[in-house]
């Protein structure tokens, strides 16, 4: 039995190096072209294709998925299933290929959380569960028939990059199991069954990561966290922009939302609430830092981000 892997990140590198090591056959790699970027505009290849290249695995980077030349190429491999992790939106023409179908690892417990940010939002929005599913490709995003999940805890404190982190490995976990589920024929297949109370997990654009500070303290602390460390919440003051990484609820009460009230050694922000104090924030044209080692050389108490 065989299969064709299509994905890009380091969350699906984590799944495609433990489906490979775990005696599955990949027929070929499918990811994004290189792309130029930093100050030299080097070429840059993605997670995926490091993995597949290190470990001598064919790699298909088509500019366009239905591209006939690319498509011949997936006939020739004659796999039994594709799988999908962290990829972009494929046409019926590619999903519809297989025997056994296509299947796609999603970092939520679906139906809650589709869409492109699943991790992000389920930490944005301070629950204290998320997960991984399985489940087959259908016309609609993130809608087919489910196969396996996985549940896990979010810890208060944790980070977006933290949850994702954990979800990449118990996902490629759960994948594996799935797959030779579909090779045993012994895998069961269900619908996502909607309550009406599901959350959506758009595509998180550079405006919508500025914080608001006449929220509360919970939840712009569940925002924060839920942004780091990527792509990171922002506010700004005089015009320069503050990325925000970490930060602690106090029960100081506010004295005016985005007012900033700074010690010898901690640096504080009022809410609509109470007081936020930032721990690890990257001040305009400097490196990420803690907030002691800001406070040593700035003083802005007083001041108010906007």
């Amino acid at each position: 039995m065989r299969i064709v892997f299509f994905g890009t990140p380091e969350f699906a590198a984590i799944s495609l190096e433990h489906l490979h090591k775990n005696g599955i056959e990949i027929g070929a790699v499918v990811t994004v072209a290189d792309k130029p970027s930093g100050r030299g505009q080097k070429l840059h290849t993605s997670a995926v294709k490091d993995y597949a290249v290190a470990n001598q695995l064919t790699v298909l980077q088509p500019e366009k998925l239905k591209d006939e030349a690319f498509q011949l190429a997936l006939d020739a491999i004659a796999a039994d299933l594709f799988v999908v992790v962290a990829f972009r939106m494929m046409p019926q023409s590619v999903w519809s290929k297989p025997p056994l179908g296509t299947i796609n690892l999603h970092g939520s417990l679906l139906p809650d959380y589709r869409g492109a940010a699943p991790i992000h939002w389920a930490v944005i929005n301070g629950d204290q569960k998320t997960g991984c599913t399985t489940f087959l490709i259908n016309e609609e995003i993130d809608t087919g028939q489910m196969l396996d999940q996985v549940e896990i805890e979010i810890p208060v404190t944790a980070t977006t990059g933290d949850i994702y982190t954990t979800l990449a490995n118990s996902g490629a976990a759960l994948l594996l199991q799935t797959v030779r589920k579909l090779f045993d024929c012994t895998v069961q297949s269900r619908p996502q069954i909607l309550s009406g109370k599901e959350r959506k997990a758009p595509k998180i654009h550079k405006e919508d990561t500025k914080i608001d500070w006449n929220g509360s303290a919970l939840e712009i602390y569940n925002f924060i966290r839920g942004m780091a460390p990527f792509p990171a919440a922002y506010t700004t003051l005089n015009g320069d922009v503050f990325k925000i990484y970490f930060s602690q609820i106090t029960d100081e009460p506010s004295i005016g939302a985005g007012i900033i009230l700074q010690t010898k050694k901690q640096l504080f922000v009022c809410t609509a609430d109470f007081m936020l104090e930032i721990t690890d924030l990257q001040p305009a044209g400097k490196k990420r830092m803690p907030a002691l080692a800001f406070i040593a050389g700035n003083q802005i108490d007083g001041m108010k981000f906007e």
